[in-house]
């Protein structure tokens, strides 16, 4: 007998259907084609040992198994079930008659409990497109999957409950949840808060900038000045995620495998700090099984670069092309993978080695001209791409020991919703246009066009600080979110005199 089940393959974090073909004939024998990998291969063994301990024999006839289309890949132990079960159903073990109304994932225990896999919210949503009634996967992947609607998930914990639900000797629950409400619900809970930091009202005001427009930026400072304290504190004050912002980043992380259990959606905007020592690899993403690397998991939210100098260069250089193009493409032979990669870029890193230039109590021990040789380990290209450049002096004891609290996260993002929403409305007819700091040289001759004194005033900051044209649009997007965060239509000469002052880095005798 010939029947079929349905599973599906991950590419990029879209789905593709993967149709699994099961003949049983008179004969002994059982041959697995349709260019399946190693971990696909070894299920027959994970198969037959679930079967047994579940006090079922593995058919003994002549099996021939084809996952189509052969020229894709098949990766990983996810389809264990769906093997499995075409299996049952082609020797007549189960009911047939339903398979073909159901997608089939999950990776099999050798005592038929099945484990999590990756991917389960692409898959269901590819579910859905293609028509089934419904997805069959892992209880621990159910409340992932049961995001997507008009789709029934059913998360089972052994393959004796989806052989019983086949043979109609048993009903499997429908996972349901109210996706808006659970969203809804988990927005606005942050382990920390802006009043916590004490001091460094120009950094906080440099932050509320950055995320009011979704402008990059470094800040400049020796040990215990509070970067880091600060950069953790940056997602609380930055625009709650959209529900469809939440499931294109979810998507990733799915991908990925790193949404946690009982987790329907991301509610709150990721905020990724790998390590100096990070490859190229595990920062763009890549392998030899394409997965999403941290740019990709930073999308919609911050990725953090602490002590940004320590970074490998070639790590560093191949941030310059994502920065730009918000999506990262890794090609193979065979195939091209895209990950998007909207971030923030957020870093940080003391003025020189020894991490005390320009401290007001502290005396710098470094040579002459290591401060610079230290500040060029970061590429010019790469400075260029970081609108804010902001230096930090330490906290003084006065303000450390002050016991009222500082400005709550909650009134600073109040502030940065109503500039976004200004920059929402503004940027409406624009496909993939969210904020300032995505807008391209057309849009800066029409939305961030000073006046006859603030181009004065920036003709002047280019000549002294001899400053690039890449700088030069970048202050104007500065400038741009400064009257948003003003209510300002126009760009003022004083918009345009703080967006100045973010460009410490590049100027021509810092470090000198």
């Amino acid at each position: 007998m010939l029947v079929k089940t349905f599973a599906a393959a991950v590419n990029g974090i879209s789905a593709t259907i993967i149709t699994i073909e099961v003949s049983a004939d008179k004969g002994v024998g059982f041959y697995l084609v349709g260019l399946p990998d190693n971990a696909v291969r070894e299920s027959h063994e994970r198969i037959v040992s679930a079967l047994q301990v579940n006090k079922r024999l593995f058919p003994h006839a002549h099996i021939v198994v084809n996952m189509a289309p052969a020229n894709i890949r098949k990766e990983g132990s996810a389809y264990d079930l769906p093997l499995a079960i075409g299996i049952m159903a082609a020797t007549g073990e189960i009911d047939h008659s339903t398979l073909n109304q159901y997608m089939l994932m999950g990776e099999l225990s050798l005592d038929g409990t099945l484990q999590p896999i990756k991917g389960a919210l692409p898959i269901a949503i590819k579910a859905r497109e293609d028509g089934f009634k419904g997805l069959i996967l892992p209880k621990q992947n159910a409340y992932e999957a049961a995001v997507v609607n008009k789709l029934e998930v059913y998360g089972v914990d052994n393959i004796e409950e989806v052989l019983q639900f086949f043979s109609n000797k048993q009903q499997l629950e429908p996972t349901v949840i109210n996706t808006r409400e659970i969203f809804a619900s988990h927005q606005q809970h942050f382990d920390m808060d802006f009043s916590d930091v004490r001091g460094q009202e120009n950094v906080k005001r440099a932050l509320e900038v950055a995320a009011a427009g979704g402008h990059n930026i470094i800040m400049v400072g020796p040990p215990g000045s509070g970067k880091s304290m600060m950069a953790k504190r940056l997602p609380t004050i930055l625009p709650p995620l959209s529900l469809n912002e939440a499931l294109e980043t979810t998507k990733i992380h799915s991908v990925a495998g790193k949404v946690g259990e009982n987790i329907s959606l991301l509610s709150q905007r990721p905020f990724r700090s790998p390590h100096h020592t990070i490859s190229n690899v595990a920062m763009v993403g890549g392998g030899a099984f394409p997965q999403p690397g941290e740019i990709s998991l930073a999308h919609n939210g911050v990725l953090f670069l602490d002590e940004l100098p320590e970074f490998t260069r070639n790590v560093l250089e191949v941030l310059r092309q994502p920065l730009e193009d918000r999506k990262i493409s890794i090609s193979r032979a065979k195939f091209t993978v895209e990950y998007p990669s909207s971030f923030m870029l957020v870093a940080s890193m003391n003025p020189c080695q020894c991490g005390y230039y320009n401290h007001p109590a502290r005396a710098c021990v470094c040579p002459a001209g290591s401060v610079q040789k230290y500040l060029n380990r970061i590429s010019g290209p790469l400075l260029d791409r970081i609108d804010i450049q902001c230096e930090i002096s330490p906290v003084m004891f006065e303000k450390i020991s002050e016991r009222t609290p500082s400005e709550p996260s909650a009134a600073i993002r109040a502030r940065v919703i109503a500039a976004r929403e200004i920059q929402k409305q503004r940027f409406a007819d624009y496909e993939g246009i969210y904020c300032n700091a995505q807008m391209n040289s057309r849009h800066l001759h029409q939305y961030a066009v000073p006046d006859n004194a603030g181009l004065k005033l920036l003709k002047t900051a280019m000549t002294h600080f001899n400053l690039s044209a890449r700088a030069y649009d970048r202050i104007l997007k500065l400038s741009r979110t400064i009257a948003d965060l003003d209510d300002n239509p126009n760009i003022l000469p004083e918009h345009l005199a703080e967006a100045i002052n973010y460009r410490h880095l590049d100027r021509e005798n810092w470090g000198e």
